[in-house]
């Protein structure tokens, strides 16, 4: 007795609409979001963001810290004041994010560290 029920057919996995467009809302690395919010306070002048039809609001309501566009101003604001945005601004805000070199070194790939060269003596 017991079994598999005879009428159960083994479903196809197949990607769900998630995943399937997961690509299209890919965001930008720590380090990438970090890097460019050191050059803008660097150079300390903004530009205007381009019209670009396939964002969200034309392009014109972008989060940098995030790195997400809004729809409109409304909406953009609202996610100033949300927790996730708080986390985001604390963490670009400090030390500079992990980078791949630094994945190598500790994994033990980077270049060895043979510590400080020592004075050879030589005789003659």
């Amino acid at each position: 007795m017991g079994g598999k029920c005879p009428h159960r057919k083994v479903k196809k996995r197949r990607f769900s609409h998630k995943s399937a467009r997961r690509s299209n809302f890919l965001l930008k690395g720590d380090d990438m979001v970090f890097d460019e919010l050191k050059k803008l306070v660097e150079s300390g002048e903004t530009k205007p963001l381009p019209l670009d039809e396939d964002l969200p609001g034309m392009g014109q309501f972008y989060c940098l810290h995030c790195d997400r566009h809004f729809a409109n101003d409304e909406v953009r604001e609202e996610h100033y004041r949300s927790k996730r945005h708080k986390k985001r601004m604390k963490q670009m805000n400090g030390a500079s994010p992990h980078r791949q070199l630094d994945a190598e070194l500790a994994a033990g790939m980077g270049r060895p560290d043979n510590g400080p060269k020592l004075m050879t003596m030589t005789f003659g």
